[in-house]
């Protein structure tokens, strides 16, 4: 019963999720076992590149959540995806050491450089990894919790909410920035050495961390789509649809927006815990409103209200701005802008309301050429 409510009733998300699985499987297997001669072999970079968008797929798979089933507009997740990566990242710092260019065993690099005396308070206990595993959960719901309840309680909706949420992670980027804040300031956390006592350049680590992205892309779309399809995701759908009849029906319209805003901004501080040790570094150009305009930019481009629209719009577009971004630069952010306009004017549904609606055509034109073929009289008895 639960297998078929969640996969064999979602066909599209079932062949996303075969894919991944697929990659899960054979990009570590290309890159560990095949010799680099061969044609088939997959290099560490690429290897690299799949795992930063299995975490950006993550993160757009927080959005279409409460954006496609809830109606919540949010431009400032990427808020809690750069909340979780440096609660990763001081994990990822304090396991330096002594390794560091001044070689103190306490204190990272650049809190010696500006003559601090002490660890602050709030880096105890990200030597351990079981804390900022709590951490990367604990922050962003934290402060998804504080947010919503005040947002929601005023019943701020539509373009208000949006507006807001974008002001609330440009406030974090330019509190970020500053050095005495204790988080590096303009260069952030980067110089990584070891996470759970393995090197993080070595192939198998880099290996390991893909198939952690993989993994857990999976089990939040799991999670996801057992929220949407239980009583309480019709509930979201009808707040979505019309949330005044919602409220006068007797339903607690804010709690079920602030408890899916929550677990979404939880999914997203994941992403970012996954994100940071792939790519080696976390600063506070990750708060840029613009990157949280990005995300909405991707489900809307994938099809939002399907889950794995999301997944496949976070794969496409970053491909599309990893090839710009190589030819030119200068060109990807008009290469967004138009991308976007074309996805609202031509494709409201996105790429897989596409494929649906050329699915349907063709169905439709073999139904069409079946009933025009003639039917060859019966003999008489």
């Amino acid at each position: 019963m639960l297998t078929q409510r969640l996969l064999l009733s979602d066909r599209g998300g079932m062949l996303v999720l075969g894919l991944v699985a697929l990659m899960a499987v054979i990009v570590p297997v290309c890159n560990m076992l095949v010799p680099e001669s061969s044609p088939f072999h997959v290099s560490t970079y690429l290897v690299t590149l799949i795992g930063k968008f299995l975490c950006f797929a993550l993160l757009a798979l927080s959005v279409d959540l409460i954006w496609g089933y809830a109606g919540i507009l949010s431009l400032g997740h990427g808020a809690f995806f750069a909340l979780g990566g440096y609660a990763m990242g001081m994990y990822l710092m304090r396991q330096i050491g002594d390794r560091g260019q001044y070689g103190n065993p306490d204190l990272p690099d650049f809190m010696v450089f500006l003559n601090w005396d002490s660890l602050p308070w709030y880096w105890l206990g990200f030597d351990m990894f079981w804390f900022a595993a709590l951490m990367v959960l604990v922050v962003p719901g934290l402060l998804a919790l504080v947010f919503g309840w005040l947002a929601f309680r005023s019943r701020v909706t539509g373009v208000y909410f949006a507006i807001i949420t974008q002001a609330l992670t440009y406030a974090l980027m330019l509190a970020f920035f500053r050095n005495e804040m204790g988080f590096g300031g303009n260069n952030g956390l980067t110089d990584f050495k070891d996470i759970l006592g393995f090197s993080i350049t070595d192939k198998g680590t880099r290996n390991s961390l893909f198939i952690a992205s993989a993994v857990m892309l999976t089990l939040g779309y799991l999670a996801c789509r057992y929220i949407v399809t239980s009583r309480m995701g019709r509930v979201i759908v009808s707040i979505r649809d019309a949330e005044s009849r919602t409220r006068f029906c007797g339903y607690k319209v804010e709690a079920y927006k602030l408890w899916l805003f929550v677990f979404s901004a939880m999914l997203a501080g994941i992403a970012g815990a996954l994100y940071v040790p792939q790519v080696g570094i976390i600063n506070p150009g990750e708060f840029s409103p613009l990157n949280s305009i990005e995300l909405v930019v991707w489900v809307a481009t994938g099809g939002r209200g399907t889950l794995y629209g999301a997944i496949v719009g976070a794969f496409s577009v970053n491909y599309a701005k990893t090839l710009f971004t190589t030819w030119s630069p200068e060109s990807w952010l008009f290469v967004l802008g138009a991308l976007f306009v074309i996805v609202t004017l031509i494709l409201p549904k996105g790429l897989v309301g596409l494929f649906d609606r050329l699915k349907r055509k063709s169905h439709k034109g073999k139904s069409q050429t079946d009933a025009d073929q003639p039917t060859e009289p019966k003999e008489a008895p």
